[in-house]
């Protein structure tokens, strides 16, 4: 994957010059898959003769987001990705030193396509983004503008792809990708992965298992496992990996549960973060003196069960926003707002009062079941049919008593049959609220096959 990207600046100096706009184009070798652009607010002026030349002017810059406010989005972005720009050192150059000026260490891998250009079409007069684009007869709108500066480099880039797939640039991404491997470590272990949904495990040379993984493609993933040095950690996983196994599942609802289970069994150094459950704050509810049900935002390592989790208490607090919203709940009984009396929303007639005992239990409990049904499994007996991994099979995920049982696989003519047949398919495995919260959120988000209720 490619980070290919763009700034405009007050001046030529990283040190003593600031960025005004920025532009990035996500690319995965063929198509664009994902757009960033924004002005930047520089916080000092922008010189007339730069202005002359980007258009960019100090009254357009004056509302626009400082740098410290699209940092984070910037870092999610371009994670994992290789850095690309015309004359990349530039670019790459500046928003080093604005992540520097703000505390943090800024690392990507770089493909310049200055360099691949002189490499892959040697002789060329000039290399500017503007004349070799012009000898490419690729348009450009927007000069000296980010995002149309970022497009012209997109399409130049996707012709290097084109004129030297197999010689010139598959050797700039192999030197990027294999650079800082184990010497152990053989590459056609990267290109015998499959391009298919599962789980994949990395051992070091010592045959110990030092990480576990999941993708809906898993070589794409592997490998952008091994071009990834945004930090120590990430670089030295890489530098360990000397033999790649994986588990293919047809299914991302399996390689979900798969992965949940194989990482809390094995509990791989490198997945340090994912031993214990990731979601550490839930949803819980009880019934108050006064008859009210109750929604909380907890702690998940209390003994009862949330009725979903979350990884950030901040993730769940703005579920919980939404839900008093949509479903006029009170923020006091909610626990968002503290208070003897009414809550605020009561004061702009968005509660109904159930926070003065304005508003009757039952009417307001109702509300509160409904909110929290989306929570809930469909039904507490089911059973998930998938995709297989292979066009012979179907997978099978079951749920029974409210309880994950586990997942197997079934031949297609078996599926409309006996139920019986069905469960003994199902190979156990453990029920737990990760379970729970990887079902859930993921029949809410993905469409599968069928959801046969028992």
């Amino acid at each position: 994957m490619y980070a290919i990207i763009d700034i405009e600046t007050t001046g030529g100096s990283p040190k003593t010059e600031k960025i005004t706009e920025i532009a990035i184009f996500v690319h995965d070798g063929t198509k664009i898959t994902k757009e960033y652009a924004t002005l930047i607010n520089p916080e000092r002026n922008i010189p007339y003769f730069i202005t002359s030349l980007t258009g960019i002017t100090n009254e357009m810059v004056a509302d626009a987001p400082k740098f410290y406010e699209v940092a984070k989005e910037i870092v999610e972005i371009t994670e994992g990705m290789v850095f690309v720009a015309h004359n990349s050192s530039f670019d790459y150059g500046f928003i080093k030193q604005e992540f520097k000026s703000l505390g943090y260490e800024f690392s990507r891998k770089q493909l310049c396509t200055v360099r691949l250009s002189r490499k892959l079409i040697p002789g060329m007069p000039s290399y500017s983004l503007g004349k070799i684009c012009k000898a490419l007869d690729i348009k450009i709108n927007d000069r000296h503008r980010a995002a149309g500066d970022a497009i012209a480099t997109v399409l130049l880039f996707e012709k290097l792809l084109i004129l030297d797939k197999e010689v010139g640039l598959t050797k700039s991404i192999k030197k990027l990708i294999l650079s800082g491997v184990h010497e152990d470590f053989h590459e056609q272990k990267l290109y015998k992965l499959p391009k298919s949904a599962g789980v994949y495990y990395f051992f070091n040379q010592d045959e110990e298992l030092i990480y576990i993984g999941k993708s809906t493609n898993i070589q794409k993933r592997v490998i952008q496992h091994f071009g990834n040095e945004k930090s120590t950690r990430s670089i030295k996983m890489k530098s360990s990996i000397v033999d790649i196994h994986y588990e293919e599942t047809g299914s991302e609802l399996i390689a979900l549960l798969l992965e949940s289970d194989e990482i809390k069994k094995h509990k791989p150094v490198f997945n340090r973060a994912q031993r214990r459950s990731s979601f550490t704050n839930g949803f819980f509810t009880y019934t108050d003196q006064n008859g009210y049900l109750r929604l909380q935002i907890g702690k998940t390592n209390r003994s009862d069960s949330p009725l979903t989790a979350f990884s950030s208490h901040e993730e769940a607090k703005n579920q919980m926003h939404q839900l008093i919203a949509e479903y006029q709940l009170c923020q006091k009984l909610c626990g968002v707002y503290q208070t003897d009396g009414a809550c605020f929303h009561h004061g702009i007639e968005e509660c109904n009062g159930a926070c003065i005992g304005k508003e009757e239990p039952a009417l307001y409990n109702e509300r509160v079941k409904e909110a929290i049904s989306r929570f809930e499994f469909i039904n507490n007996n089911f059973i998930v049919i998938d995709i297989g991994r292979s066009e012979k099979e179907k997978s099978l995920v079951l749920v029974e008593n409210g309880r994950y049982i586990g997942f197997g696989y079934c031949e297609n003519e078996f599926i409309s049959g006996d139920l019986d047949l069905l469960k003994d398919c199902i190979k156990l495995y453990t029920d737990n609220r990760d379970t729970h919260q990887i079902i859930r959120g993921h029949l809410k988000r993905k469409k599968v096959e069928k959801i046969l209720i028992l």
